[in-house]
């Protein structure tokens, strides 16, 4: 039934939104972090989305979309003067993580949008269903 993959599919956008949420959460987070375990600043972390097939039982083709990976951006780090910094280096400049704050906030608006919208699909899904039901008795 065609109604159950749209729950399909919107609940996989559901999830996938969700992981971009808190890889964003995260980077906000570390947005001042200048040390890391491995010694150097935080490095921004991206989702990698790709598409999902659902096969049903008449081998109709369904996309959904799922996370692939979640990778480390290549943006290079930015450095400020100030060498009263306890990381500064010898010149007095401070390495700082690659995070910009303006486009964590979009990502996570964008995030959010696209979560409530799967979420509209759900329910107006749902309530289609229970329509169709109350049809047919």
């Amino acid at each position: 039934m065609a109604s159950f993959d749209a729950l399909k599919i919107s609940a996989s956008a559901l999830s996938a939104q969700k992981t971009r949420m808190e890889v964003v959460s995260s980077n906000l987070a570390n947005i001042h972090t200048t040390r890391t375990e491995e010694g150097t600043p935080y490095r921004k972390k991206e989702v990698v989305f790709v598409p999902e097939n659902f096969n049903d039982t008449l081998k109709r083709r369904l996309e959904g979309v799922k996370v692939q990976e979640i990778v480390e951006s290549d943006k290079p780090f930015h450095r400020v003067y100030d060498p009263s910094h306890p990381d500064a280096d010898k010149e007095g400049y401070v390495t700082y993580p690659n995070v910009n704050l303006i486009e964590e906030v979009t990502d996570m608006m964008d995030a959010s949008r696209s979560y409530e919208a799967n979420l509209n699909v759900i329910n107006t899904t749902k309530e289609m269903i229970i329509k169709t039901l109350e049809i047919i008795k």
